[in-house]
């Protein structure tokens, strides 16, 4: 994982990281929510990924994330997901 940019932004309680990174396969959230709980020793639970982009035919990836510093910031800033009507 190499670190592009990590900013702390105060008002919203959250670190910014933009990171790039290689894989063999397209990684999901799932899969880059938890190197990022392992590479900042953060909670994964705290971390929201913004978005995950690749380049057709090569292993580089390139992610943009935000680990918050409590549930209830994250839960307070995130937008919520629809729910699906019956």
């Amino acid at each position: 994982m190499n670190l592009i940019r990590e900013f702390r932004n105060e008002l919203l309680g959250r670190n910014e990281i933009e990171f790039s990174f290689s894989s063999q396969a397209n990684p999901g959230f799932e899969v880059v929510s938890q190197m990022i709980a392992d590479e900042k020793k953060a909670e994964k639970d705290l971390i929201c990924i913004k978005s995950l982009k690749g380049n057709y035919g090569l292993h580089n990836f390139f992610a943009e994330a935000f680990i918050y510093d409590s549930v209830e910031q994250k839960n307070r800033i995130e937008p919520k997901k629809k729910e699906k009507k019956k």
